[in-house]
């Protein structure tokens, strides 16, 4: 004959509930990015050529590259691949080039930034 054991149920002492904490960071100081401007990154350089052609493919007049630090190289090549390879009609409106201050780790640094600005050619 097996023995039956007695059910034991242990009961967890009731986790402590932690209030709702709602802390609200303080807003960027950064607007609302138009719709016809892409932010260069890391990915593949196609990847925001086919951004560009469709931004332009939806109607926009001109369309802005915006990059900083190490992807400003990437702008560029974006803007050749779009004109050169697919687009051939458009051109460069404007060049604007800067440096922000960005807070990081090791306190305040700058960096480099650019803005590519192209368009329908006339």
């Amino acid at each position: 004959m097996a023995e039956e054991k007695p059910a034991v149920t242990e009961e967890k002492p009731a986790a402590k509930e932690k209030p709702a904490v709602t802390e609200e960071k303080p807003a960027a100081k950064e607007k609302p990015a138009a719709e016809n401007v892409v932010f260069i990154g890391i990915k593949p350089v196609m990847n925001y050529v086919l951004a560009v052609i469709t931004q332009f493919n939806m109607g926009s007049g001109d369309v802005i590259l915006k990059a900083r630090g190490k992807a400003i190289s990437r702008t560029v090549d974006v803007a050749e691949i779009t004109r050169n390879r697919f687009l051939q009609g458009l051109i460069v409106k404007n060049i604007l080039i800067g440096t922000e201050e960005v807070q990081g780790e090791r306190g305040a640094t700058n960096v480099s930034t650019i803005e590519i600005v192209l368009g329908r050619g006339k």
